[in-house]
């Protein structure tokens, strides 16, 4: 029987208990809204987690990029939606491959996801690829611009011979991780009066819009009250970090990452083998102890990190192994190729996690 004590470090952890009642409570809001859940799986990179995903009651997974599509993909995952736009037919022709509902925000993009479906397909009246109209609703991140570009994409894909045009995606970034419930709020009700309005002008040439995605783990309790939006996207509820954390979040802390006490010769601060390469650093603030109080970290450089008196009386010794919270799940994954499911001390498997 492995135990979380014999892993070496810096190792990631995910708490099963904690897990299995986030997937429960996400299930169960999910089903009492009337929505549908397409968790979006880049924030675990996880074959063995979409599983359990799709067993709670998720329609399938989102992904990000071409490689999580065709691993999803390989492993049988259904469901797929790839939610990032791609610009580059020779990756058009992957994603073909793989069965993935794809998003597209310019016409260029419709004739490239044409000629790949053709390509792969030469019967492809039989059997069209999926596409989605992605929506620009505040980020100028990627999404057509305007109401006339929607309109002309969806007519396009709807005109294609092997494409089929599905609806709409509006994911906002700054509703996923505002400062605040209510401007997540302000943010939410913003981002879907565009959609609405795309959605409206689209039903009204006939087009489909049965597909409305979007909404985040910010705003899983915002979005699934919007009466258009069909699915939640939401995928950091599994997990959980400190961003969300920190803007009110309380979903259970499910990740951690696992640390040793590396060198302890000072009396102000101790050394751990987790630095920048254990840790995502975007949020602009590092890890804290998950379950010991009173200590603070600070990044240490690559492969270390400081923890140092904040209220404590000691310090941990040399050797002690010490849970750390990430700043922000998602990238945090993308540095490790394990995580290790655990109940309790017991580590119960060890699932491979797809690095970008």
């Amino acid at each position: 029987m492995l135990t979380k004590s014999q892993l070496p470090t810096p190792a990631l952890l995910l708490d099963l208990d904690k897990f299995e009642a986030n997937l429960a409570r996400m299930s169960t809001h999910i089903a009492k809204s009337g929505k549908k859940l397409r968790p979006h799986a880049k924030a675990h990179k996880c074959v063995e987690i979409a599983r359990r995903q799709i067993a709670a009651g998720a329609i399938g997974v989102c992904v990000a990029t071409i490689s999580e599509a065709e691993l999803m993909s390989k492993a049988g995952i259904p469901g797929l939606l790839l939610t990032s736009p791609v610009a580059d037919p020779l990756k058009m022709a992957r994603i073909v491959q793989t069965g993935a509902m794809a998003v597209v925000d310019h016409l260029q993009q419709v004739e490239w996801y044409q000629q790949a479906a053709q390509a792969a397909n030469p019967n492809a009246a039989n059997k069209k690829m999926d596409l989605l109209v992605d929506l620009d609703v505040g980020d100028h991140r990627t999404g057509a611009a305007s109401l006339e570009q929607a309109l002309g994409i969806a007519e396009a894909i709807d005109r294609s011979s092997c494409l089929r045009l599905r609806g709409i995606q509006a994911y906002s970034v700054h509703g996923s991780h505002g400062s605040g419930h209510e401007e997540r709020v302000r943010v939410s009700a913003e981002c879907y009066a565009r959609a609405i309005a795309v959605r409206d002008a689209m039903a009204a040439k006939g087009l489909n819009t049965e597909i409305l995605t979007g909404g985040s783990t910010g705003t899983w309790d915002i979005d699934t009250q919007v009466p258009e939006l069909t699915e939640l996207q939401a995928g950091s509820y599994i997990f959980m970090d400190m961003a969300y954390r920190r803007a009110g979040l309380d979903f259970e802390q499910a990740l951690t990452v696992l640390a040793t006490v590396i060198s302890a010769n000072h009396a102000t601060s101790i050394s751990i083998d987790g630095g920048t390469k254990a840790f995502a650093t975007d949020r602009g603030y590092g890890s804290e102890p998950a379950y010991v109080k009173g200590l603070k970290y600070r990044f240490g450089g690559d492969e270390f990190g400081y923890l140092e008196p904040d209220g404590a009386s000691s310090l941990p010794k040399l050797g002690e192994k010490i849970a750390m919270l990430p700043p922000h799940c998602d990238p945090t994954v993308n540095l490790y190729d394990t995580i290790y499911a655990c109940r309790g001390d017991v580590v119960e498997a060890a699932w491979p996690l797809k690095r970008t």
